[in-house]
């Protein structure tokens, strides 16, 4: 059966497979959870359908979370479907590839301001927009990254978005406490996803992150999955407010390991 058996929700952030929504899709469907996904635009749609089909029976829901109308319409669909929901996965985020490299300083108003939309105040509008339909012991779940607590290369708005998006996780958390709904973060080590793509000579942050974790290599989709399950089964039942780190243990490292092989970024890519 699962430990998600009987527990319904929605996943929002797919977008090829490769992506740390679809990681967490794969492992709450092995444990036997019911899903929607939501989509943004028709070239995602094109994208998610095959992936959505290999689970089966999974509904694909059109909505841009920049949208209060989008949203609304969203979540009255996902209350026809499935009355109240369990969980709801947050994999979101949005930064133009020009601000991923060289300084945080050069960024423009109108750049930092859509970053902080889709990146940190759509999660909560997420949570607004749910609230009527969240089922007593929900959990709700976002993606965040150790470049909201540590000044990452070519990171940039995107750690200072996600730094407010951590603390958007610890006030939702009271406020949603006393109805028994949890709300947590998940920091994930760098993964080759589309996003991680538009970030200047992540091939580098990969290799660096691999030879300098505890565990001497770099995060799964499955890893991901797994901690994502936990948050959102009732095996969490008493955690909320946290960000949770799967990154290998890297987030404890405070200088290069001993043992690790110097890298250059000129010999590196995204491919590596």
């Amino acid at each position: 059966m699962g430990i998600m058996a009987h527990k319904k929700g929605l996943i929002m952030g797919v977008a090829n497979d490769k992506s740390l929504a679809w990681g967490i899709a794969q492992t709450l469907s092995k444990q036997g959870a019911k899903m929607a996904f939501s989509y943004q635009s028709e070239v995602i749609y094109r994208r998610v359908k095959p992936l959505a089909e290999s689970l089966g029976g999974i509904e694909l829901i059109e909505c841009d979370v920049t949208d209060d109308e989008s949203l609304k319409s969203l979540f009255e669909q996902l209350g026809d479907k499935f009355g109240k929901i369990d969980f709801i996965v947050h994999s979101i985020a949005f930064a133009s590839k020009k601000d991923l490299v060289g300084k945080y300083v050069d960024i423009s108003r109108n750049n930092f301001l859509n970053s902080m939309n889709v990146s940190c105040y759509s999660f909560t509008a997420v949570c607004q927009h749910a609230s009527n339909y969240l089922a007593d012991g929900a959990s709700i779940l976002t993606l965040t990254y150790l470049g909201a607590e540590r000044v990452m290369p070519n990171y940039n708005v995107m750690g200072v978005a996600k730094a407010a998006l951590e603390a958007s996780v610890k006030y939702l958390a009271v406020d949603f406490g006393g109805r028994n709904i949890r709300i947590n973060g998940l920091s994930a080590g760098p993964v080759k996803t589309l996003a991680a793509s538009g970030i200047d000579n992540f091939g580098y942050i990969f290799k660096w992150n691999q030879y300098n974790a505890p565990l001497k290599r770099n995060t799964t989709l499955e890893d991901v999955g797994g901690t994502a399950v936990f948050l959102l089964s009732d095996l969490s039942s008493g955690v909320t407010g946290e960000i949770i780190h799967t990154d290998s243990g890297y987030h404890i490292v405070g200088m290069k390991a001993a043992d690790a092989p110097d890298i250059s970024i000129s010999a590196l890519s995204v491919a590596d």
